[in-house]
């Protein structure tokens, strides 16, 4: 046995070869959920980079003489109102969400992040006074503040970029203050200290490293609810707006169909938003158990 970097490393095996052994045991500790759910969101990410040659018709044009056609052998997932096929909008409505969901949960999480370290660092009165601000701000009911805010800012995609990050962002604060307030507390940060290094180093440098799985986890949890928040403004008209073929907007627009029968748009829609929420929602989980494994 030969030591390099204080591991013992077996005669013969090279550091190749511990990489290649390392990448398999993380690939053999990946759970089913994670598995999944990352086929389902690298579909839904394949549909909205090359949606436009994979769609069997142009998505926005318009048929008259096929308006509402039930699914059938030349419309999969049939026609909306104005004989605009279902499938090839679905698969094309998911860029829209598909950039405006994730900018707008890095927005919250790198907010939080921030504010969360801060207060969980300062301790004391700092810690104090922002804690209960971050609780007044959850207080108010997500979609009330939400709504509120578009309505006075006006619907647009950096809007609802912008007013999603905010909302998210105390509810990231307060999780990763949590983790930071425990960590604080280490042998490494005492060290640290004894070793002239300043507030911000020590935040960024030392304690930050250390919760960076939290702040993943709130990452992917978060968009999970993004994508959901967002097709919900958009069936209230405040969110992503025409022409996208957005999936909120296309339920709103087939909403009014379903008493007479037409439930094809809103089924087919719906179920592209559940697939994509659950399919966050599975990587969440598996990230989770993942890094609970691995420390």
């Amino acid at each position: 046995m030969i030591e390099l970097v204080g591991f013992p490393v077996p005669q013969g095996v090279t550091f190749r070869g511990q990489a290649v052994a390392r990448v398999r045991d993380a690939l053999g500790r990946l759970s089913p959920s994670i598995v999944i759910g990352s086929l389902l969101l690298l579909f839904w990410v394949a549909c909205a980079l090359f949606g436009n040659l994979l769609v069997p018709f142009d998505p926005y044009a318009e048929d008259f003489l096929a308006m509402l056609t039930p699914p059938d052998a030349v419309h999969w997932f049939g026609t909306d109102q104005l004989g605009r096929d279902v499938l090839s909008r679905i698969v094309v409505g998911s860029r829209d969400i598909l950039i405006v969901a994730p900018l707008a949960t890095l927005t919250g999480v790198a907010a939080g992040s921030l504010i969360g370290l801060v207060l969980g660092y300062s301790g004391g009165f700092v810690d104090a006074v922002g804690a209960r601000l971050l609780d007044s701000v959850m207080a108010l009911p997500f979609i009330v503040l939400v709504t509120m805010t578009l309505v006075a800012l006006g619907p647009s995609n950096a809007t609802v970029i912008l007013v999603i990050g905010i909302a998210y962002a105390p509810l990231v604060a307060r999780t990763v203050r949590a983790a930071v307030r425990e960590q604080r507390e280490r042998e490494y940060v005492s060290a640290a200290r004894l070793a002239g290094e300043g507030p911000l180093g020590i935040m960024f440098l030392e304690i930050l490293p250390n919760v960076r799985e939290t702040i993943l986890i709130e990452f992917v949890t978060r968009l999970g609810y993004a994508f959901f928040s967002i097709a919900t403004l958009s069936f209230l008209g405040l969110g992503i707006q025409p022409p996208s073929a957005d999936w909120g907007l296309a339920i709103a627009e087939g909403y009014g169909f379903l008493t007479g029968g037409k439930w094809w748009i809103v089924v087919f829609n719906s179920g592209a938003i559940i697939s994509l929420v659950m399919a966050t929602n599975l990587v969440a989980q598996g990230v989770g158990a993942f890094e609970s494994t691995d420390g």
